[in-house]
């Protein structure tokens, strides 16, 4: 009899507090969902301001500038080739070349350099193909992230020369801060912007035909193109900032 009414206490007790468990838990995923809730609302709302592109632009800004011609052009890997981090990479690269003749252009890609599929030849062959001459172009084949890169780029360079690093505009702050804590401090940036097009796109829906139910959108490129334009530069500048912050956490910036 004393054994069952320990074993009921038991069970009570374990009942307890898993319903206590069960209501602290839907207390917190309440506070989670709201939370979540008004981070949705805060960037669906920033989309429809100018502020995400600010942020976006803010990040590809250089403070330093070149007190001689530079020495190198470092090309920062992006995705490979055919990709529009790869391709908007080379287009700058090779037009920064053309501009500064004596720069020689360090292509930081891991890879087998001698595979024709890999990224890193076919980065060199893009470059080609606009125009630098073959032996202007080297690689750094072996860091795998920003840091690794300018260490392995730091023991390829002697000194400090004046160089610049072509990277997407989102990752010229990072880049920067981390070639100069190796030693490299008169890098500068030339951020990979897009160029938008000068066109108009405007139309009239009912000119067009269809159903008429929806409201006429062609005037309103706020709606068709700026809303998402602004909602992907703050989940690149989110992101970037998440990059940013581990950087400095590891003193690598």
């Amino acid at each position: 009899m004393q054994s069952l009414k320990v074993k009921s206490f038991f069970y009570l007790s374990t009942i307890k507090t898993l319903i206590k468990a069960g209501k602290t838990l839907k207390k917190a995923l309440k506070w989670i969902l709201f939370s979540f809730g008004v981070v949705f609302l805060i960037i669906i709302t920033l989309s429809f301001t100018t502020l995400p592109f600010w942020m976006y632009y803010a990040l590809s800004i250089s403070d330093q500038k070149l007190e001689s011609a530079p020495k190198y052009i470092i090309i920062m890997s992006g995705n490979g080739i055919p990709s529009e981090s790869g391709l908007m990479r080379t287009y700058y690269a090779s037009e920064t070349a053309k501009a500064h003749l004596n720069a020689k252009i360090i292509v930081t890609m891991p890879g087998d350099t001698s595979d024709t599929t890999s990224a890193s030849y076919l980065t060199r062959k893009e470059l080609v193909t606009r125009g630098i001459k073959h032996n202007r172009i080297s690689f750094e084949n072996i860091g795998t992230n920003t840091r690794s890169q300018a260490q392995e780029v730091k023991k390829l360079i002697k000194g400090n020369p004046s160089i610049i690093i072509i990277s997407s505009p989102e990752h010229i702050y990072r880049s920067l801060a981390t070639f100069h804590k190796v030693g490299l401090t008169k890098a500068t940036g030339n951020a990979a912007f897009e160029k938008p097009v000068k066109a108009s796109f405007l139309f009239e829906d009912n000119e067009l035909g269809g159903n008429n139910i929806l409201p006429n959108i062609g005037n309103n490129t706020q709606i068709r193109y700026q809303f998402w334009s602004h909602l992907k530069y703050q989940v690149v500048v989110y992101r970037e900032y998440t990059a940013i912050a581990f950087y400095k956490l590891k003193d690598w910036i």
